[in-house]
């Protein structure tokens, strides 16, 4: 593991600095009280302190979710983080948790793709993708050459020393308030990407998805308002041209994935008009810590 990952990692059990220890093709990391956490094959760390509440996702989604994003369809989402990412750590001078190369973590990575194009945009930055599903973090270890990742809940205590982090990434994931404003430097960045009232719009109906929270924003907003002091909102809108197999796709890696019955899906995809015209309306919110 890069060592200026490392270096900002911390024991889930105890909160002590982590040091990487190798037996025969056994790789682990170690804390100095002697609990230790095994670094896969694949390359992600298991960094739970105990068990995980679930799987996460499925590697069927995750697969689905690959293949969307590879495709360029949300694309808008990595260039608004990117853009943000950027401004965020325009800090001088630089303080303790930036040091001479600023930490982004996704909080909830999935694949890891958000987390490597900000990585693009920061030459001199390293990455943590955060996840608690084993096929998406096989994919994030691979997201970028100066990223890792790590198998964390991040309901639970992050395996972060203290105001380590420069920028914190949140895109469609689960928001610890508590443990973001802990590990983010004073001067750091919360950027979290949420649905906006009108993303997939056009499907929603038509295939029986999931609806947005018309009180998403408000609920975000109060699951954070203890901790972050907002610094900009902005929507960001693109109309898609998709074929039934990429909105097919669309929902499979999704939320919804977990509340659609396949076969009527089947036939209500098989009555959409080819190509079909979806909303992407998602909001991106920079908030500062408190």
């Amino acid at each position: 593991m890069d060592p200026r990952i490392l270096d900002r990692l911390r024991c889930p059990v105890c909160g002590e600095p982590l040091a990487e220890a190798t037996a025969g093709t056994t790789s682990a990391l170690r804390c100095p009280r002697r609990h230790s956490f095994d670094i896969a094959r694949q390359g992600y760390v298991n960094l739970l302190a105990g068990r995980a509440p679930h799987a996460g996702d499925s590697a069927e989604m995750v697969a689905a979710r690959a293949d969307f994003l590879a495709a360029g369809h949300y694309d808008l989402i990595s260039a608004a983080l990117s853009e943000a990412a950027t401004a965020a750590v325009r800090v001088e001078p630089p303080t303790p948790g930036f040091g001479a190369y600023p930490l982004v973590v996704d909080a909830g990575a999935g694949t890891g793709r958000y987390l490597g194009a900000v990585l693009a945009a920061l030459p001199d930055a390293v990455g943590l993708a955060l996840d608690v599903s084993k096929p998406a973090l096989r994919r994030a270890a691979r997201a970028h050459p100066r990223a890792a990742a790590a198998l964390a809940d991040t309901w639970q205590r992050l395996p972060l020393a203290d105001a380590s982090t420069a920028v914190l990434l949140n895109v469609f994931a689960p928001r610890n308030g508590p443990e973001f404003h802990r590990v983010l430097d004073p001067a750091g960045a919360l950027l979290v990407v949420t649905p906006d009232t009108d993303h997939l719009a056009e499907l929603v109906d038509a295939l029986g998805l999931l609806r947005v929270d018309p009180d998403k924003a408000d609920r975000v907003a109060g699951s954070l308002g203890g901790h972050f002091t907002p610094a900009s909102s902005a929507v960001h809108r693109a109309e898609l041209t998709l074929t039934r197999p990429e909105v097919a796709t669309l929902v499979g890696m999704g939320p919804s994935a977990w509340h659609t019955d396949p076969a009527a899906l089947g036939t209500r995809l098989a009555a959409l008009p080819e190509p079909a015209r979806v909303t992407v309306a998602v909001r991106l919110d920079v908030l500062r810590p408190r």
